[in-house]
C-alpha cells in the first residue's frame, strides 16, 4: 500500500532539488525505526547485499517514533532514507516532515504482526482479558468510582484465577510503535469495559487516552529499551516475568517462548491476519522518495524488500515470523514497487 504526500508548491520543489544536489551521495541505504521490524530488515539487508553485490544497508533500531523523528529531520545524506514502522505515521509527524522539506514519502505495507504478551516455556500459563491486562499495567485504575494509583501487586490481585505471582512485565519505551499500539489495541479495549471511562472516548478523548494508556512506573512494568533480544534473555532467566513484543519474536523463538491468550484468542498467523487477535497490526516501510537521487541503490532495495522472495507466502521474512499480506494486498504492493523503481 502506498500514499504519496506530494509537494504542492513549485518553489518548495526547486529548493528541495537544490538540497539534494548539494548533498554528497551515499553508497549505502540508511534505515531507522521499529525494534520489531529491525531483525526482519537486517535479514533483508543481508539478502540484498548477497544477491546484488551492493553494499548492505545500515539498519538501526530506534523505535518507530524515534525513527520518524530522524527521518523527518530533512533531505540530504545525513538523514535516513527509510523508516521501519510498526504503526502508521501520525499527522503531527507528517507536518514535521513537511516543515523540513520531506514532502514526498511512500508508505509501503509489508505484512502483519501482532503485539503479544509472552513468557518463557517455564512461565505459568495465563489466559487474560484486555480488561485484566489494563488492570495489571495501567498507572491508575477505577476503584469505587474513583481513579486511584494501581494497587495490584500480583496477577492474583487483578483476578483470583490468575497466578499468585508478582506482576513483572518487560516492555517497550514510549518511542516504540509497539508501545503506542499496545495502548491503542489492548489497553484501550480493557479500559473501555468500564462504562464511566468508555464515555470519555467521544466526549473527552484526551482524558480517555491519559487514563487508558498511561503505564504504571512503580516497577511492575519495566521499560526494556529497543532490544528485544535482551527481553527474551530476561524471560528465560526469570520464568515469573513476562514481556510485550512483536509476534515475530514469538515465531522465531517458539522453543523458548509461549504466547498469552488475550480475550480467548491465541496469537497465531490466522488470528493476526484476519484481525480476530486484538493486538494484530500492519507493518510498514516509509521511504523518502527524493533520496532516490541521493542513494542509487534505494529503489533496488525497496524492490527487493517487497519481492515474492522476501515477503511472499514462502518468502524470507515469512520464515522469520512475518504474517504475509493477502493476495490482493500483495498485488498492490508489487505494483507500488514497480512505480517506485521507475521514478
Amino acid at each position: 500500500m502506498r500514499r504519496t504526500f506530494a509537494v504542492t508548491a513549485m518553489a518548495a520543489s526547486l529548493a528541495l532539488v537544490s538540497v539534494v544536489s548539494a548533498a554528497q551521495a551515499r553508497d549505502q541505504v540508511r534505515i531507522v525505526g521499529s525494534s520489531t521490524i529491525f531483525p526482519l530488515t537486517t535479514k533483508v539487508a543481508e539478502h540484498f547485499a548477497r544477491t546484488t553485490g551492493e553494499p548492505a544497508p545500515v539498519v538501526e533500531s530506534t523505535g518507530s517514533g524515534g525513527g520518524f523523528k530522524l527521518f523527518c529531520g530533512g533531505v540530504g545524506e545525513q538523514y535516513p532514507d527509510i523508516v521501519d514502522a510498526s504503526r502508521p505515521i501520525s499527522g503531527s509527524e507528517t507536518a514535521i516532515c513537511a516543515a523540513n522539506s520531506v514532502r514526498k514519502i511512500s508508505e509501503i505495507k509489508i505484512g502483519y504482526d501482532g503485539i503479544v504478551l509472552l513468557g518463557s516455556r517455564e512461565a505459568p500459563t495465563m489466559s487474560l482479558t484486555a480488561r485484566q491486562l489494563y488492570l495489571a499495567l495501567a498507572r491508575t485504575i477505577p476503584v469505587n468510582g474513583a481513579s486511584v494509583p494501581n494497587p495490584n501487586v500480583k496477577w492474583s490481585d487483578v483476578d483470583p484465577s490468575l497466578p499468585d505471582l508478582k506482576i513483572r512485565v518487560y516492555g517497550p519505551p514510549p518511542t516504540s510503535g509497539t508501545r503506542d499500539l499496545m495502548g491503542q489495541l489492548l489497553l484501550d479495549k480493557g479500559c473501555s469495559t468500564f462504562a464511566d471511562i468508555a464515555s470519555l472516548e467521544s466526549s473527552d478523548p484526551d482524558s480517555f487516552r491519559l487514563l487508558c494508556r498511561t503505564i504504571r512506573e512503580d516497577g511492575a512494568y519495566i521499560e526494556a529499551g529497543e532490544n528485544d533480544r535482551l527481553v527474551i534473555s530476561k524471560l528465560e532467566k526469570d520464568p515469573t516475568s513476562y514481556g510485550v513484543m512483536g509476534f515475530n519474536n514469538l515465531e522465531r523463538n517458539r522453543e523458548k517462548l509461549r504466547g498469552i491468550t488475550i480475550n480467548g484468542i491465541e496469537p497465531d498467523y490466522e488470528t493476526i491476519l484476519d484481525g480476530s487477535y486484538p493486538g494484530s497490526r500492519a507493518l510498514y516501510l516509509y521511504v523518502k522518495d527524493d533520496h532516490e537521487q541521493l542513494v542509487r541503490s534505494l529503489g533496488a532495495f525497496v524492490s527487493t524488500y517487497v519481492s515474492e522472495a522476501v515477503i511472499g507466502e514462502d518468502g524470507l521474512l515469512v520464515e522469520n515470523g512475518l504474517v504475509p499480506l493477502t493476495e490482493e494486498e500483495r498485488q498492490e504492493t508489487l505494483a507500488t514497487s514497480k512505480k517506485f523503481a521507475a521514478h
